[in-house]
């Protein structure tokens, strides 16, 4: 019989396979019964270390010198990145003078921090995505309870209006079914995505606990602590029932007066999970931007570029197509407008509409399954540029007819909320020349505008009241004068806004303060510019036609 097979009631040697263990080898990590040890250790190898077998495990392999072949690193040098050395490379010239710190205490610290790490996952953060993940368990199960309630009420009132309206009611119950099934879709999403970092956090605790039982010294000082990341708990879902409310019978209006179904209410909750960790989410510039992809669009005078998710941009210029493109660079889709003349500007909302803002004809309007929706209709104003708000708002920047005067107006839906057009002493805010204003709200909802006629960022608070300006920054090698044209902001509150006339891209923080350029990515002619939900940035090069995806952040 296999040996390895039985029951595991005492430990074998890994050798013959039968003998009782009594010693070990810590460097080959082998168990060996006493007659076995010879065997082992016949092949003049000068690394194996034989200890009792109770004290498996508990001598360090130092990585080998790969300057001194061999000697081992059992040393760190703090003046050379920590990097490992020997005696001999201490005693040398290369490392006169440097401070050094034994190996044996930096992989003592770092298990100490491995083993609170995996305390932490497993006892305080895996818990809280355990108890998301019941709540949107719970949810999930009681969807149908809800919505056969709905149902219930809206056959009632149905059997009032007897057989005439039984059309009616049947559209209404599709709609129910349309609304439950994004309902479940939002649930299931979420419950998927805290599943698959529940996944992740298994596989880290795993990792860990291997490293933790491991002796491997590179292993262990290469350990990076993903503590951060997990810790970013996120928001807790939880979806409103739509409710059904019945209107008195008039068979003038059948359908309007028969009743109302609100639309699907999705609230988020922040989860609270404080780990002493500030600044954790933070995230740094990197030195030296990169480019990701380049995707040409084959147009002329490209202007705008927005985000429909990861994988997808909507783009235009001044053509009457507006186009959808992969991140490879292949075309979607392609959408004329309905002047049939160049858009003045694109958006997408929470839902994945295209917002289209077409001046020629006065209008701001939606483009949904293939239809077009009017929700604002301008008169003696001409609609510019747009940005979708976090709340779902829509603000437009517009200018008059006669192209003195301009303003930015909320609204919710065709609803006019609000206009920001005068300071606090009754000034304009924005130029009156130059129609171009690119708009764009940040995280903390101060709304940003670039004003390319004053060569100003002008950012007012969501009030309307003047926050900060910004009129360029000083530097030797940009000689144009300072105009920029589009603007977007990041998860870390960061203002970035193009400077097309220098070729470059201005970062700020959000207070309005000079960060860096952009220059380094042969960007020519940057005009409009996004950032999606992972921070990259995508810039529209006016002149070429092309949109450069950009890495400018580290990573957590």
């Amino acid at each position: 019989m296999d040996p390895h097979s039985r029951a595991q009631d005492v430990n074998r040697c890994d050798l013959c396979e039968t003998a009782i263990v009594h010693s070990y080898c810590d460097f080959c990590h082998i168990n060996l019964c006493t007659p076995c040890i010879g065997k082992h250790i016949s092949d003049g190898y000068d690394k194996h270390k034989i200890v009792p077998f109770k004290e498996r495990r508990s001598t360090l392999i130092y990585p080998q010198c790969r300057t001194h072949q061999h000697k081992n690193c059992k040393f760190q040098c703090k003046d050379c990145n920590n990097s490992c050395v020997c005696s001999s490379c201490m005693a040398s010239e290369q490392h006169g003078g440097h401070k050094f710190v034994e190996v044996a205490e930096v992989f003592k610290t770092k298990r100490d921090d491995i083993k609170n790490d995996a305390k932490e996952l497993e006892n305080n953060i895996f818990p809280v995505y355990e108890e998301i993940a019941s709540d949107l368990k719970y949810q999930l199960a009681n969807l149908d309870g809800g919505y056969e309630k709905l149902t219930t009420t809206m056959s009632k009132q149905g059997e009032q209006w007897h057989k005439e309206i039984d059309i009616i009611i049947n559209r209404m119950k599709t709609e129910i079914n349309e609304i439950k099934m994004k309902h479940r879709d939002i649930l299931q999403k979420h419950l998927n995505e805290i599943r698959q970092i529940q996944s992740l956090i298994k596989e880290t605790i795993q990792a860990i606990r291997k490293i933790e039982k491991s002796t491997e010294v590179s292993s262990t000082i290469e350990y990076s602590s993903k503590i951060g990341e997990f810790s970013r708990l996120p928001p807790k879902v939880q979806v409103s029932l739509p409710t059904f409310i019945p209107n008195p019978i008039d068979r003038e209006k059948l359908y309007s007066l028969f009743g109302k179904i609100t639309p699907l209410s999705t609230d988020t909750e922040a989860n609270a999970l404080s780990l002493n960790q500030p600044n954790a989410s933070v995230r740094e510039l990197l030195d030296e931007p990169q480019i990701v992809a380049t995707i040409q669009t084959g147009d002329e005078k490209l202007q705008s570029v927005t985000c429909l998710d990861e994988w997808r941009i909507w783009t235009s210029g001044e053509t009457n197509e507006i186009k959808c493109f992969n991140i490879k660079g292949s075309l979607i889709q392609a959408i004329k407008t309905k002047s049939e003349e160049w858009p003045d500007d694109i958006a997408v909302d929470s839902d994945g509409d295209l917002i289209v803002s077409d001046g020629e004809i006065g209008t701001v309007y939606k483009i949904k399954n293939g239809e077009r929706e009017e929700l604002i209709r301008l008169d003696k104003w001409v609609p510019n540029k747009l940005c979708v708000t976090s709340n779902g708002d829509l603000l437009v920047t517009m200018f008059s007819d006669d192209e003195t005067r301009s303003k930015v107006v909320r609204y919710s839906g065709s609803t006019e909320k609000q206009t920001i057009q005068f300071n606090d002493e009754g000034k304009p805010l924005y130029s009156g020349n130059g129609k171009i204003k690119y708009i764009t709200e940040n995280r903390n909802h101060d709304i940003c505008v670039a004003d390319c006629g004053a060569g100003a960022v002008m950012v007012v608070n969501q009030d309307g009241g003047l926050r900060w300006r910004y009129t360029g920054h000083p530097s030797v090698t940009k000689n144009e004068p300072f105009k920029p044209f589009g603007i977007t902001t990041d998860s870390q509150s960061r203002v970035l806004t193009t400077d097309c006339n220098n070729h470059c891209i201005h970062i700020l923080d959000q207070n309005g303060q000079f960060l860096c350029y952009i220059d380094n990515c042969d960007l020519r002619d940057p005009f409009g510019l996004c950032v999606d939900k992972n921070d990259n940035l995508f810039v529209c090069e006016l002149n070429k036609g092309n949109v450069k995806k950009i890495k400018y952040l580290k990573k957590m």
